[in-house]
Parts: structure tokens; sequence; C-alpha cells
């Protein structure tokens, strides 16, 4: 028991002593910021996302390094220009420029985020990803290793660990979103028809554009409940693929 006591205070000591500001522990934050945030975009790099191991490296320790310009201001107010402080009155607040780190994400962040056609979104999650990356750069730059021990874990297993699960469940849902390209918009009554044949109901349809003078390439959103029994998407888009006047047809997954 006291051998266990005695490792356990040891091991409180040595945190303890990584906690204190000095030129060591301020090297040991940024290399623990950019390891961890380039854990998270390697990731993302694999699969060819817009955000990928530099960015999420540059942002982790872009965070990391804001907070250790706050500790040392405040320990330099706290030290050497204390006199200056007491004669001026100067306040610091040292969570002001983690907050306007937060704040400045969002440009990034914003800037990820695309809209394609048929009303699909891309890079909400490299946004979200963004955001996480620098709040685990903050912490690691306050020295609260164990935060960032447990968000790495959490971010990654979110951003790499969920992306078959989180397929798997949109697609086994009965509603269902689908793109049909066709070359007129007289046939659009007939696909109608079909899909209704085939589904539980129809939610909405949306004209999306023509391309031509013609009306070739016609495009409608159809947002579909799926009958019961029906157990994959597949089945309603190989009804619609097999009209002869279908171009195209896909699912619209967010």
């Amino acid at each position: 028991m006291l051998i266990y006591f005695y490792i356990g205070q040891e091991y409180g000591n040595s945190v303890e002593a990584l906690r204190e500001f000095s030129f060591g522990t301020v090297c040991l934050r940024l290399v623990l910021a950019t390891l961890c945030g380039g854990l998270i975009g390697y990731g993302r790099t694999k699969k060819n996302r817009a955000a990928g191991l530099r960015t999420y490296m540059l942002t982790s320790a872009g965070a990391a390094l804001a907070v250790l310009i706050s500790l040392y201001e405040f320990s330099m107010l706290e030290g050497p220009w204390a006199s200056v402080v007491a004669e001026v009155g100067q306040r610091y607040d040292v969570s002001r420029v983690a907050a306007q780190v937060i704040s400045g994400i969002s440009f990034l962040a914003a800037g990820s985020i695309i809209s394609v056609a048929h009303r699909q979104v891309y890079g909400l999650t490299t946004a979200t990803g963004l955001f996480a990356s620098v709040c685990m750069g903050i912490a690691a730059g306050a020295g609260f290793y164990e935060c960032v021990a447990a968000a790495v874990f959490f971010i990654a297993f979110a951003l790499e660990g969920t992306t078959n699960l989180d397929l798997l469940f949109k697609r086994s849902t009965r509603n269902i979103t689908m793109a049909v390209e066709f070359d007129d918009i007289t046939h659009i009554d007939a696909i109608t028809k079909v899909i209704e044949e085939h589904a539980d109901s129809i939610h909405s349809i949306d004209i999306e554009h023509s391309e031509s003078g013609n009306g070739k390439h016609s495009s409608v959103i159809y947002t579909v409940r799926m009958k019961k029994h029906q157990t994959s998407h597949s089945h309603i888009l190989s009804y619609v693929a097999e009209l002869p006047w279908v171009y195209s047809v896909e699912e619209v997954i967010a």
C-alpha cells in the first residue's frame, strides 16, 4: 500500500511539474498540440478532405501558442512588469486570447463548407473537426494534459471511427432523398407515378434546373418515405433507373 501511495505521489508531483510555466513545458505543450492535431488530420488526409494533416497540425499548434502567449503575458504582469501594472492599474484576463482564437477559427471553418449539386453540403464535419482541434490545442497550451489525452481519442473516434456507422444508419432509414436527371420535364409525372407505386409516400418534389433550352437533363429532387418491408434504398433507385428517359438517379446523402 505504501508503495502504491509513493508511486501515486511521485506521479502527481511529476504532472504538477509539467504544469509549471517554463521553456521545457512550453516546448512540450507545443509538441503535444502539434502531434495530436496531426493525428486527427492524418485521417482526414487519407479521405482527401479539404483540411488535412498540415491544417489540423497548424490550427492545434496555433491555438496552443495563443494560450502560451496569454500565460507569458500574465506571468510578466505578475513579475517583471508588476510595478508598472501597479502604477497604471492594468488588469489582464488570461482567457481573452483563447476566446478570440475560438471566434477566429470560424472564418477558416466556414471556408471549408461548400454547397454542391442536388442540395448537398460538404465540409460540415471538417469545420467542426477544426473547431474541436483548436479547443484541444487550447487545452494543450494551458497544460491540461488529461483533457488533451481524452480529447484526441474522442475527436479521432468521432471523425474516423463512426464513418461507416453513420453511413449505415442513413442508408437504413425509411426516408430517402434521390436526385433524378431525365431528358424532358414532361416525364416528371411518369417518374413520380413509378415512385408512388413503390414508396409509402412522397414528402416533397423540387425541380432544380433545366440545362438546355429544349428541356434535356432536367433535375428533380424527391424526398420519399419507403414502405416498411423495403430493407434497402437500392430497390427504389433501381425502379427509377430502369425508366428509358432517365439519365441518372442517385441517393443524396448529406
